[in-house]
C-alpha cells in the first residue's frame, strides 16, 4: 500500500504538466472568445439604433459564418504549408482589426463590414485545432479538442455581467452605441496576439514540414478519402442538431417558459455551469471507464434521447426544472461527444493535411450557424414543440447510427505505419 501511493503522486503529477505547452493556448482562445461575446448582449439596442428589424440582426450575426465557409479551410491549408504560429497571428490580427472596425462604425454597413473581417480572418479554431492535433497524440485528443467547448462556456459566462457593466458608459456618444465593448474586444484580441507571438510555440515547423513532404509520398484527395468524408459526415449531422438546440435556446425558454429577461439568463448561466462541471468532473472518469467509441456513443445517444424530450416537454409539459434537468443531461452528452468527433476526423489524414482537415470542420460548424438558427426558429414559430425536438432528434439520430461503424486510423494503416512518430 505504500509503494503505490508515490506511484500514484508521480501519476497525478505527470497529468498537470502533460501538454504545458497548449497552456498558452488556452488562455488566448478564451479572451478571442470572450471578446467576441462582449458584443452580444448589446446586439437587440441596434435594432432600435438603426431602426432595422430583427431579421437584418440576425443576418449581422450570420454574415461572419457564412464569410467563414470560405476563409476556414484556406486558413487551415496555408497552416499546413507554412506553419501554425505564422497563421494564427495573422487571423488574430484581422480579428483585432474587425473590432476596431466595429469600434467606430456608426452605420448598418460599417456593421456589416467588420463582421466580413472578422468572417474573412476566421482562421482562429482551425489553426487552434491543428494546434492541439499536432500536440497530442489520438489517445488524448478528444480531452484536449473538449477544452475548446470550455473556453466558450467560462467566456460566455464571464462576458454577460462584463457587458452590462460596460453598457452604463457611452464614451462616444449615441452614434457609436458599441464603441466601448468593441475598444474593449480589440484589446482583448491584441492581448491574443501578445500571448501567441510569445508563449505559443510553433507545432508545425519547417523542419517537420520537410520531413513531411519526403516521407509522405502518398496523397489521398478528399473526395478518396472515404473514412474523412465519412467522419466528416457524422460530424455534420451533431453539429447540426447541436447548433440548431444552443442557437434556439433562449428563444425556446422565453416562448415556452415565458421566463423574462433575466430568466432567461439564468438558464443560460445554468447550462454554461453544467457543461464547465462536467468537463473538470465527469468527462474523464468516464472516458477512463467507457473508452472513446464508447463514450461518444452514449454522448451521442443521450442528445437523441434529450432533444426528444425536449421538444416533448416544451408540447405538454413546460416545467421549469425539468428543463434544468434536460440541459445539464444535454452538456453531459456534449462533452462525451463533440470533442471526441472533432479529435476522430484527424485521424484521417496524414501530418501534412491536419489544418485542412480542421479547416472543413470549422466550415460545417459556420454552415450550421447559418441553417441551425432559422431552422429552428422556423419551426418554433410554424409548429408545436415536439417537432422542434423531433427533428433535432433524427439529425442527432443519423450520427448517433455512424458512430458503430469501425474507422481505422490512417497511421494504423500499413503505408503510413511510424510516419507519425518520425514526423513527430
Amino acid at each position: 500500500m505504500e509503494q503505490q501511493l508515490p506511484n500514484r503522486q508521480d501519476k497525478k503529477n505527470s497529468i498537470k504538466i502533460k501538454y504545458p505547452e497548449l497552456s498558452a493556448l488556452w488562455i488566448g482562445l478564451f479572451v478571442d472568445i470572450l471578446g467576441f461575446y462582449i458584443i452580444i448582449p448589446y446586439l437587440p439596442s441596434l435594432i432600435i439604433t438603426y431602426n432595422t428589424t430583427p431579421v437584418i440582426i440576425g443576418l449581422l450575426l450570420a454574415t461572419n459564418a457564412i464569410f467563414s465557409l470560405f476563409s476556414a479551410p484556406m486558413w487551415g491549408r496555408l497552416s499546413d504549408k507554412f506553419g501554425r504560429k505564422p497563421m494564427l497571428l495573422i487571423a488574430e490580427a484581422g480579428t483585432c482589426s474587425a473590432f476596431l472596425i466595429l469600434a467606430f462604425s456608426n452605420s448598418l454597413t460599417l456593421l456589416f463590414v467588420a463582421r466580413i473581417v472578422d468572417g474573412i480572418f476566421g482562421g482562429n479554431y482551425p489553426i487552434t485545432k491543428a494546434i492541439i492535433t499536432d500536440n497530442v497524440p489520438p489517445r488524448d485528443r478528444g480531452m484536449q479538442m473538449t477544452n475548446i467547448g470550455v473556453a466558450h462556456t467560462l467566456a460566455g459566462l464571464v462576458a454577460p455581467g462584463l457587458a452590462g457593466f460596460l453598457s452604463v458608459f457611452f464614451i462616444f456618444g449615441p452614434n457609436y452605441p458599441i464603441a466601448l465593448p468593441s475598444l474593449i474586444a480589440a484589446g482583448l484580441s491584441f492581448l491574443t496576439i501578445i500571448i501567441t507571438f510569445f508563449f505559443i510555440k510553433e507545432s508545425w515547423s519547417k523542419s517537420k514540414r520537410k520531413i513531411a513532404e519526403k516521407e509522405i509520398k502518398i496523397k489521398i484527395k478528399l473526395r478518396e478519402n472515404n473514412e474523412a468524408l465519412y467522419l466528416l459526415t457524422q460530424f455534420a449531422f451533431h453539429t447540426f442538431s447541436f447548433t440548431m438546440y444552443v442557437t434556439t435556446l433562449s428563444i425556446f425558454i422565453g416562448i415556452i417558459l415565458k421566463l423574462d429577461t433575466i430568466g432567461v439568463s439564468i438558464l443560460l448561466t445554468i447550462s454554461g455551469v453544467s457543461r464547465a462541471i462536467v468537463r473538470f468532473t465527469l468527462f474523464k472518469p468516464s472516458m477512463q471507464k467507457f473508452g472513446q467509441k464508447n463514450m461518444t456513443i452514449l454522448g451521442l445517444l443521450i442528445l437523441v434521447v434529450t432533444f426528444v424530450l425536449f421538444g416533448l416537454f416544451g408540447s405538454f409539459y413546460p416545467t421549469t426544472w425539468i428543463f434544468i434537468v434536460l440541459m445539464v443531461i444535454i452538456s453531459y452528452g456534449v462533452s462525451c461527444a463533440r470533442g471526441l468527433l472533432m479529435s476522430k476526423v484527424t485521424e484521417t489524414v496524414t501530418p501534412k493535411e491536419i489544418g485542412k482537415i480542421n479547416g472543413y470542420t470549422s466550415t460545417l460548424d459556420s454552415i450550421a450557424q447559418i441553417i441551425g438558427p432559422l431552422l429552428g426558429t422556423f419551426l418554433l414559430q410554424e409548429f408545436d414543440t415536439y417537432l422542434y425536438g423531433l427533428v433535432m432528434g433524427l439529425i442527432a439520430f443519423i450520427a448517433f447510427i455512424m458512430a458503430f461503424k469501425k474507422i481505422i486510423p490512417l497511421m494504423q494503416k500499413d503505408q503510413f505505419k511510424k510516419l507519425e512518430e518520425i514526423v513527430k
